[in-house]
């Protein structure tokens, strides 16, 4: 069986992890946290970064910074995965769904802004596949109104919008994951963005079970207490010492990741032409980070038969997300629009495998099962 994703061991994880070990200081914020924390910020010039134990954790801490509380609105595309609306259910807030846009699975900047109220306090963003939303148009639009924006960029480590402006950047906070799914993983892992700097010192507090330990540890004061609400959001070393290996080795794993995508795209171009399925859209403002590749069936019927015939075949194929407002949680409050674009991306969106050391043979043996569940010659 071809997996759907395999972790990929870069180089020397299991040396930092013992290096960890060997330390004696395996709780969280310690050296290897510290040298996450300046790689990143380092190289994508990101303002303040914190690890997390997950994109979850980030988010939530994202929630607590812009104060979100009962009844505060938040604009949030249905099509995304839950934690991107659950963190801010946890704070009361009442969702107001966004749908897709016609070109990719990403938010429309016109479904957000018919949404905007007197309440609404926050819209979160969520770069699908890695691919970069309109950020000009969302950043208007949030100006406009006085209304912060997150990003999150769980998608999208080492992406960019207009070419140079890494993902991440933009919006007031970002959330990225190092999942075993992602570009860089840690097995569960992720990283809070804050780009303002209103929102530092307190971050750290949260990060930080709401106590001023940072401070403490910094030589700010002479002793630590409780200040703020929070939990403990930042991750083991161990997780850290994992994620500082991957970081090393990041050019070489987007390399690989690129090769792979671009032979699916060039191989299943000839389907698309056909009209058969579509392959992903990449506006001219994004960039391609190969997170994941996609195709596009018809409708439900033909993804559904071509994922039992993909897993019939030796190949674990997925699909992607149901609509949250079609959610069995969310299904009864939702009282707005059918969000027609973001049903048909979910109707009809077929994730292929995509890790590291997928080969070129097997690219082409997917791609190859492909055409012949749809009849056609890849020689045309």
């Amino acid at each position: 069986m071809i997996p759907f994703n395999k972790p990929f061991l870069s180089g020397n994880e299991m040396n930092f992890i013992s290096q960890a070990i060997i330390s004696g200081h395996l709780s969280g914020n310690g050296e290897f946290t510290k040298k996450c924390h300046l790689f990143f910020e380092k190289k994508y010039k990101f303002k303040k970064v914190l690890l997390t134990s997950s994109c979850t954790d980030a988010l939530e801490m994202a929630a607590i910074l812009l104060n979100i509380k009962q009844d505060d609105e938040v604009i949030v595309p249905s099509f995304t995965f839950v934690s991107t609306a659950n963190a801010f259910v946890l704070r009361g807030a009442k969702i107001l769904f966004a749908d897709s846009e016609p070109v990719t699975p990403n938010i429309d900047p016109e479904s957000i802004e018919e949404l905007i109220t007197e309440k609404t306090r926050a819209i979160i963003v969520v770069h699908y596949a890695g691919i970069a939303c309109n950020m000009d148009r969302i950043m208007r639009i949030a100006s406009r109104y006085n209304i912060r924006v997150i990003e999150d960029a769980a998608h999208s480590i080492d992406s960019y919008y207009r070419n140079s402006v890494p993902l991440g950047s933009i919006g007031n906070l970002a959330a990225f994951s190092f999942h075993e799914t992602k570009n860089l993983v840690s097995g569960e892992g992720g990283m809070l963005v804050i780009n303002d700097d209103e929102y530092i010192e307190r971050a750290e507090i949260i990060w930080e079970k709401g106590t001023n330990r940072i401070a403490f540890q910094k030589g700010e004061v002479n002793k630590y207490g409780w200040k703020d609400i929070g939990s403990s959001f930042l991750p083991s070393e161990i997780t850290a010492a994992f994620l500082l290996a991957q970081t090393e080795n990041i050019d070489i794993i987007q390399k690989q990741r690129k090769r792979i995508w671009n032979q699916y795209y060039d191989r299943l171009r000839l389907l698309h032409d056909k009209g058969l399925i579509m392959l992903p859209a990449l506006p001219d403002y994004a960039t391609n980070n190969a997170h994941m590749f996609y195709l596009l069936c018809s409708n439900i019927p033909d993804r559904d038969r071509l994922l039992f015939y993909l897993k019939e075949n030796g190949i674990l194929a997925v699909s992607h997300y149901l609509p949250l407002h079609l959610s069995e949680f969310y299904c009864r409050k939702y009282t707005g629009k059918e969000l027609a674009r973001s049903i048909m991306y979910s109707s009809a969106i077929v994730r292929l495998p995509l890790f590291f050391e997928l080969t070129t043979e097997q690219v082409s043996f997917i791609t190859d099962k492909i055409y012949k569940f749809f009849n056609i010659s890849i020689y045309g």
